[in-house]
């Protein structure tokens, strides 16, 4: 080992440089340590940060006493990150990386040090424990952690031992008699409303999700794990669609497309119908509405379109086949399937206006972002009402239109369950009641359409809500489609503050039990709870047990004691503790610690306060939310991908709020960026709030809670037990500040958009912000082919055949929110020909 040198070159500078960078580093850890100490959190980071001030005064000496003293702090620093989290490189990070660099430095510093600890053996020995230290953090850093979801699970209750759910604040499934069967003549429509066929999945694409059972799942088997790396690109096709300068910063697509015969029907962002070749990705129609910028709510998204056949119309009859979507400004427009000329006998030139018995609004505020959904020649459809503006906001109705004429059929109004017309004049549908801004199913056969429903106006205050807004607010309705009726509902968060909304579209399928398939829906909520529950009643063919959750906050009057938990499967995790903040560094990790200990939080449904900001885990995007799961009942697997990240959120007094300029959107000047960030005003209620979604940190943006945050789970169908699960979603495309990593492993990113199986035994999805989409194996959970897209994959792909060829196609059309790029590319994949 060299002997300390006495005169002063480049070793003597580079060591006192680093003793002050360390002594930085040392007293903001040491301050912030004393802080957390203070809150009763982990005692790390005082001793820590003594520890590195204490090296650091002694390396600026040049003695050997600091390296021994940083020694010791490291391998203290090696042991608690191994007790806190074990082998998890991602969760080390934060915790070993900077350390192990400053190991690095002060190791290479020892040639320039002197003192009694400098000798010859002693600065060999220093090294060697150095070297074995660099090791050990080496292999925890490169560690694989194991499945991030093998937690113990509940064991599932047999099907044949169903329990019905208990609720103690409000029936989770609530029946009414099953109305007469009504003659609905409208216009040119059938006499009666009997069940009309449906077109099946396989070589066409007909609905939204497949079929209006909405499984995702196609018979194809084409392409499969052992070719599915030849995939290459078919065509790629361009809607011309993008951002204006005054709509840059609100696009999100979230399109998928439709396939019937030869053609693709979609939608854009900003609502253009389009119709495209299926093998070649040439244009055949297009129809533009004309969607002004200033009807745009939290994004442009146009996630979908109709499609319906006239029964017993000739072939050559105008509109025979039309195609069916909704507006930003809330228009229901119909166009014939062949040419996109609007449909003369729907509406007023194939328009009805959505509007109408709505009462005040204003641009932005009520929006149709979810396709129709058609059912015995019903097309249903609800609208988004714009979260946090105000309890007097646009009523949630959702309304049945004939698809041949556009006349109203019926109006499902909460607030006015007798009525199912529309409003008499001069009065208006219940304003702020829920609504089903996503896409509804319906079972053909039982002539019931099932709606998701969300949250009154407004999310995060409850106590001037109805008892029938109670009653119905985040649950599923099964509502009969000839008459408008519901006939039984089923609720999965009472009193609902978290906005919980059910976004995910539920499936329809003949769930297997003892005694034989039984007609089921299967229903994934934001909170990560599934729920199996008879088709045609409502009732839960497994036990939903209702679990004591914390009361309090600003509410503690308005409050469920309990929630209904989904005895079936669950997405969410364990309560988080201050060992899952997370970081680049370990100041970051630091105040976000600090921050877990200052916020109010006692594990799910944690009381909304305002005196101090509290954690909403898992946050509003899931969970699992609008791209909804895929079912292949052949292989008896569900296959779910999932979020699992919180918020961070506070109640803000309606005084603040005043302050600091927060107005409804339908108030002059309201709508704007304020200094309280993520905000709505909650006009109406005692207090505005702030929400921080996913809970970045303000220093990278980095999120505050460890990694992985979004992954895929495939589900035993008959049990609901875990089969595989894994993080989801690469760091390619993501990084501390917005800058990229380009690092090729999964960390679990958040992800938006959802899957789609293929009997060939492949799962197909984008999802993610790292711009690509995959093909999964869906025996082994592995991804075994991928590219990357121009724009991000937040939307769901679809399968289908053209000339003998299965297609993949998805509308990689980015999205804000998520932050990936934004495009007007659909892309079509096949093997070669």
């Amino acid at each position: 080992m060299v002997m300390a040198q006495t005169g002063r070159g480049f070793g003597y500078w580079a060591s006192m440089l680093l003793a002050v960078v360390m002594a930085l580093f040392g007293i903001a850890i040491l301050a912030g340590g004393a802080w957390l100490i203070t809150l009763g959190g982990s005692w790390y980071y005082g001793i820590a940060g003594l520890g590195l001030l204490t090296s650091a005064w002694f390396i600026f000496r040049h003695s050997m006493l600091g390296v021994w003293i940083y020694l010791a702090t490291f391998l203290f620093t090696l042991v608690w990150a191994l007790w806190e989290r074990g082998f998890n490189g991602w969760a080390q990070v934060p915790r070993l990386v900077a350390p192990t660099v400053i190991l690095i430095l002060v190791l290479l510093t020892i040639p320039a040090l002197r003192g009694r600890f400098a000798g010859g053996r002693a600065a060999f020995t220093a090294a060697a424990i150095g070297i074995i230290a660099l090791g050990l953090s080496a292999v925890t850093l490169t560690s694989v952690q194991q499945s991030s979801s093998l937690f113990a699970q509940e064991t599932p209750v047999p099907a044949e031992q169903a329990v019905p759910p208990a609720d103690p604040v409000a029936p989770a499934a609530v029946l009414t008699a099953p109305a007469e069967p009504a003659v609905a003549a409208i216009g040119e429509a059938p006499a009666t409303r009997a069940a009309e066929a449906q077109l099946p999945v396989g070589a066409d694409w007909p609905a939204y999700g497949g079929t209006y059972q909405s499984a995702r799942f196609s018979p194809l088997n084409q392409i499969t794990p052992e070719n599915v790396g030849q995939l290459e690109r078919a065509w790629e096709f361009n809607t011309g669609d993008l951002p204006s300068e005054a709509a840059n910063g609100k696009y999100s697509p979230e399109n998928t497309p439709l396939k019937v015969g030869d053609d693709l029907f979609m939608c854009t962002a900003k609502g253009i119908g389009l119709a495209i070749d299926a093998a070649t990705g040439g244009e055949e129609w297009r129809f533009d509405p004309v969607v002004a910028d200033d009807a745009i709510p939290y994004g442009a998204t146009c996630r979908g379109v109709a499609y319906y056949q006239v029964p017993n119309a000739a072939e050559n009859q105008a509109c025979a086949t039309r195609i069916l979507w909704g507006t930003l400004d809330a228009r229901l427009i119909a166009v014939d399937a062949k040419t996109g000329q609007p449909c003369a006998d729907f509406g007023t030139n194939g328009e009805v206006l959505l509007e109408e018995g709505i009462g005040d609004t204003a641009p932005g505020w009520y929006a149709v972002t979810s396709a129709p959904t058609i059912v015995r020649g019903i097309a249903v459809i609800g609208a988004q009402v714009k979260d946090g503006q105000a309890e007097d906001a646009p009523s949630g109705v959702v309304r049945g239109f004939d698809a041949i004429t556009g006349e109203l059929a019926w109006a499902w109004d909460l607030g006015n369950p007798g009525n199912h017309a529309a409003p008499a004049e001069g009065e208006v549908y219940t304003r702020g009641t829920p609504n089903m801004w996503t896409t509804a199913s319906g079972d053909e056969d039982l002539g019931l359409v099932y709606l998701p429903l969300g949250n009154s106006s407004v999310d995060y205050y409850g106590s001037n809500r109805s008892e029938l807004e109670n009653q119905y607010a985040t649950s599923l309705v099964a509502v009969d489609v000839t008459t408008g009726n519901d006939v039984w509902h089923f609720q999965t968060v009472h009193h609902d503050l978290w906005d919980y909304d059910l976004g995910s579209q539920p499936t329809l399928i003949d769930f297997p039990t003892a005694d034989g398939p039984r007609p089921a829906v299967v229903l994934a909520s934001k909170q990560g709870d599934i729920y199996i529950l008879d088709r045609a009643t409502g009732e839960s063919l497994f036990e939903v047990e209702e679990r004591p959750v914390p009361v309090g906050g600003v509410e503690p009057d308005y409050l469920s004691p309990t929630q209904p938990h989904s005895a079936y499967h669950t997405l969410a995790f364990p309560p988080l503790t201050e060992a899952d903040m997370w970081g680049m560094t370990p100041l970051d990790q630091l105040w976000c610690r600090i921050e877990f200990k200052r916020s109010h939080y006692e594990g799910p449904y944690t009381p909304p306060t305002t005196d101090q900001h509290w954690i909403q885990y898992p946050g509003y995007n899931g969970g699992n939310d609008w791209g909804s799961i895929a079912i292949d009942v052949e292989r008896g697997l569900i296959i779910a991908n999932y979020n699992d990240m919180p918020n961070h959120n506070r109640l803000i007094p309606r005084e603040e709020a005043d302050a600091a300029g927060l107005i409804a959107i339908n108030e002059a000047g309201g709508g704007e960026t304020t200094a309280l960030g993520e905000a709505g005003p909650q006009a109406g209620a005692p207090y505005a709030i702030e929400v921080n979604a996913g809970w970045r940190a303000p220093f990278t943006g980095l999120l505050c809670k460890q990694p992985p945050y979004g992954g895929i789970r495939a589900i035993d169908l008959a049990t609901g037990a875990t089969v595989w699960d894994r993080p989801f979603g690469s760091a390619r495309e993501n990084g501390p500040f917005g800058v990229p990593t380009f690092l090729p492993l999964d960390i679990g990113t958040p992800n938006n958009g959802g899957p789609v199986i293929t009997a060939g035994g492949l799962i197909f999805i984008a999802a993610t912000t790292d711009n690509l989409i995959q093909a999964i194996d869906i025996e082994t959970g592995k991804t075994v082919w991928s590219d990357t897209l121009p724009g991000g994959g937040q939307a769901n792909p679809i399968i289908y055949e053209a000339d003998g060829r299965e297609f993949l196609v998805i509308a990689a059309g980015g999205h804000h929110f998520m932050e990936t790029p934004i495009s007007d590319a659909v892309i079509a994949y096949a093997l070669p020909e």
